[in-house]
C-alpha cells in the first residue's frame, strides 16, 4: 500500500465529531510560514561571491505582507484548542498532569532533537574544514530560526493545565488581564528606559492568544456577524497603532530593524491575533463542510502527519539548496533580489523547494509517530518541567546565536548539551516505540 493510500485510509477513519477545521488551520498556518521564510530569502550571486540581505530592507513596501504571513497567532490559537481537547480527554481517563505532559512534550521535542543533532554534526564538520565561525553562525542561525517559537510554546504547554483552570473560572477576564499587563508593559517600554520588562510579554501575548483557543473550544465565540465585527475592530485598532502610534508596520522582526513588534512582543500581536481569529472563525461552518470532502481532508491529514518535520527542516533544506547552487557557479542566484525578474522567478523557487522538502520530511517524519512503551515509567512532573525548561533555554540560545560566533567558535555546543541533558532529565529520549498508525 502506497503512502497516499495509507493516509487516505486514516482519513476515512476520522471520527465524525472531530473538528477538522483545527487540523486544516494548523497545516495551512505552517505552510504559510514556510512560504514566507522562503520568499524573504534574498540571496544574490555576483562577481563570484554570495551576498544575503532581507527583503524588508531591500523593499520596505513589502513589509505589509507580514500582516498575512505572520500566522504564529493562528498556531497558538489552534494549540489552545488542541490542548483544551486533550486535557478534557485526560481528565475523563483519570490521567494526571505527568502523563498528559509527557505526551505533549514527546510530540514537540523528539523531531526537534533530530534537527539539532544534525546541525551539531554539520557545525563540527565545518569547524574541521576551518570554515569561518561567522559563516557557521550565519548558516546555523538561519536554519534554526524556526525553532524560536518552540521555546515559548513549550512553556505555554507546561502552563496549559493551570491556564485552562483559570479560563474555566475567569473566562474572558483572563484574556483581559493578560492584555492589560501587555498594555502596561508597552507603555513603560515606550515612555521610560525600562525595556527589560517588555520581554515578559512573551508570556502575556502568547498566553492570551492561547486562551482564545480555549474560548473556541468551549464555543464562547460564535456567529459570523459578531466575528467579522471583531475582525474589523481589530483591523482598525491595528491601523491606529501602526500609522498613528509608535509601532512598526512589519509584524515580524528582521535584521537592522530599530523597533520590532516581535522582539520583544508588542500589543500589536494580540490585536493581529484577534483580527485573524475573528476572520477565520467566521468561515468555520463553511470550511468544516468543505473538509468533509475526502480528497481535501486526506491532504490535510497528510500534511499534519509530518507537520513538525515540514516546519523544522524547511530552512535547512533551503540552505543546503543554496549551497549546492553556489558550488554550481551560482546557478539561478544571479537575479537581483526585488527586481521584476526576481519576483517572476519566485513561483519556480517555491515549487522547487517544496519538491525538495517533502522527501526530507517523509524521511524524518517517523519520529513524530513514536509512542512511549507501556513498560516505561513516566517521569515525575518535576523532572519533566525541569528538563523542559532547560531545553527551552538551550533552544532560545541556539535560535538567537546559532552554533558559533566570531568570538566563541564553539558557542553553540554548551546550548546543545543543555538541550540533550534536559531531554534526558525530562524522559523525552527514553522508553519509546514507534506507532504503527497515526494520523
Amino acid at each position: 500500500m502506497g503512502i497516499w493510500d495509507q493516509v487516505k485510509s486514516l482519513a476515512e477513519q476520522t471520527p465524525q465529531n472531530r473538528n477538522r477545521y483545527i487540523d486544516f488551520l494548523r497545516a495551512a498556518s505552517i505552510l504559510i510560514v514556510i512560504i514566507g521564510h522562503w520568499l524573504i530569502a534574498t540571496v544574490y550571486y555576483i562577481d563570484g561571491s554570495l551576498s544575503s540581505d532581507h527583503l524588508f530592507s531591500i523593499q520596505p513596501s513589502t513589509r505589509w505582507l507580514t500582516w498575512f504571513f505572520q500566522v504564529m497567532p493562528i498556531f497558538f490559537i489552534v494549540g489552545g484548542y488542541s490542548n483544551a481537547a486533550s486535557l478534557e480527554s485526560s481528565y475523563r481517563k483519570g490521567q494526571g498532569y505527568a502523563s498528559w505532559l509527557a505526551l505533549r512534550l514527546r510530540r514537540l521535542l523528539v523531531p526537534l532533537l533530530m534537527l539539532l543533532i544534525v546541525w551539531a554534526i554539520i557545525a563540527m564538520i565545518m569547524h574541521g574544514f576551518h570554515v569561518k565561525p561567522s559563516l557557521i553562525q550565519l548558516t546555523s542561525q538561519a536554519s534554526l530560526i524556526p525553532i524560536w517559537f518552540l521555546a515559548i510554546y513549550i512553556m505555554v504547554v507546561i502552563l496549559a493545565p493551570i491556564m485552562y483552570k483559570i479560563w474555566q473560572r475567569l473566562g474572558f477576564l483572563s484574556i483581559a488581564i493578560f492584555i492589560a499587563i501587555m498594555t502596561l508593559s508597552d507603555i513603560i517600554f515606550f515612555n521610560t528606559e525600562v525595556h527589560w520588562l517588555a520581554w515578559s510579554n512573551y508570556f502575556w501575548v502568547w498566553l492570551a492568544v492561547h486562551n482564545l483557543g480555549f474560548a473556541w473550544r468551549e464555543g464562547r465565540l460564535s456567529g459570523s456577524r459578531f466575528l467579522l465585527i471583531l475582525s474589523f475592530i481589530a483591523l482598525l485598532t491595528l491601523f491606529i497603532l501602526v500609522f498613528l502610534g509608535p509601532y512598526p508596520l512589519a509584524m515580524v522582526g528582521y535584521p537592522g530593524q530599530e523597533l520590532s513588534n516581535t522582539t520583544p512582543p508588542k500589543i500589536t500581536l494580540i490585536v493581529l491575533a484577534m483580527l485573524q481569529f475573528g476572520l477565520l472563525l467566521s468561515f468555520e461552518n463553511v470550511m468544516r463542510k468543505k473538509l468533509e470532502n475526502l480528497r481535501l481532508w486526506t491532504i490535510t491529514v497528510f500534511i499534519n502527519s509530518m507537520i513538525m518535520s515540514i516546519y523544522l527542516w524547511h530552512v535547512t533544506v533551503m540552505i543546503i539548496f543554496i549551497s549546492v547552487l553556489y558550488l554550481w557557479g551560482g546557478f539561478g542566484l544571479g537575479i537581483e533580489p526585488g527586481s521584476i525578474n526576481w519576483w517572476i522567478s519566485r513561483p519556480l523557487w517555491l515549487g522547487v523547494l517544496l519538491l525538495l522538502l517533502f522527501p526530507v520530511a517523509l524521511l524524518v517524519s517517523p519520529l513524530e509517530r513514536i509512542s512511549r512503551s507501556s513498560r516505561s515509567a513516566i517521569p515525575s512532573s518535576f523532572r519533566q518541567v525541569s528538563g523542559a525548561m532547560m531545553i527551552c533555554l538551550g533552544v532560545a540560545l541556539l535560535a538567537k546565536f546559532g552554533f558559533a560566533t566570531d568570538s566563541i567558535p564553539f558557542y553553540g555546543i554548551p546550548s546543545f548539551l543543555l538541550i540533550v541533558v534536559g531531554a534526558w532529565i525530562s524522559g523525552v529520549v527514553t522508553g519509546y516505540k514507534r506507532k504503527k498508525n497515526n494520523s
